[in-house]
């Protein structure tokens, strides 16, 4: 086999199988090492089935909200830059999510940067904060804020504004950790 790294980690299924991308796969088993193991080495988070799914979109369909918990995949795969639905299918997407009870899955996905990787910018009171990486955790709609929690080693939780969050989605040159063994 003469394949390159990045042909392997965006291998797909036989036709008969919908051409299911190996991601899916390790996504739809809740294999989260060997998502980001996949990722890691270069796996398109938005690589579609022969149906025209991205691995997101089939992590909201019933099936999977009824094989258990999607939120740590779904996080794994936003931090990683996966697309989500637009228009009629994405809102039908947060309503399925909520009629499933996953209502903090959903109102993250309303906001702009819900779930996302994120780079401070701008931050005049904590300069020393600037740069450093943080995740979305939640939308504070009341107040147009986000709270996020930092990459580093303390795990640090803050409320931002958005002037002060440009999404850095992780790719294999800045994944922002490693999953070695």
């Amino acid at each position: 086999i003469s394949a390159n790294t990045e042909d392997r980690v965006n291998a797909v299924t036989s036709l008969e199988k919908m051409r299911l991308p190996i991601l899916f796969l390790a996504s739809k088993n809740n294999h989260l090492t060997l998502m980001t193991l996949l990722l890691q080495l270069g796996a398109d988070a938005d690589l579609r089935n022969s149906s025209g799914f991205t691995t997101i979109q089939i992590l909201f369909s019933d099936a999977m909200f009824e094989r258990g918990d999607i939120s740590c995949r779904v996080g794994l795969l936003l931090g990683w830059g996966a697309t989500f639905i637009d228009g009629d299918e994405w809102r039908h997407s947060l309503s399925r999510a909520r009629k499933w009870g996953y209502h903090k899955l959903a109102d993250l996905f309303e906001s702009e940067l819900g779930g996302r990787r994120c780079e401070i910018v701008n931050h005049s009171s904590r300069p020393d904060l600037n740069g450093k990486t943080c995740v979305v955790d939640e939308y504070l709609p009341s107040s147009n804020l986000y709270k996020v929690t930092l990459e580093t080693k303390s795990k640090d939780e803050l409320v931002l504004s958005p002037d002060n969050l440009k999404r850095r989605d992780r790719t294999p040159q800045d994944c922002g950790y490693y999953v070695e063994f």
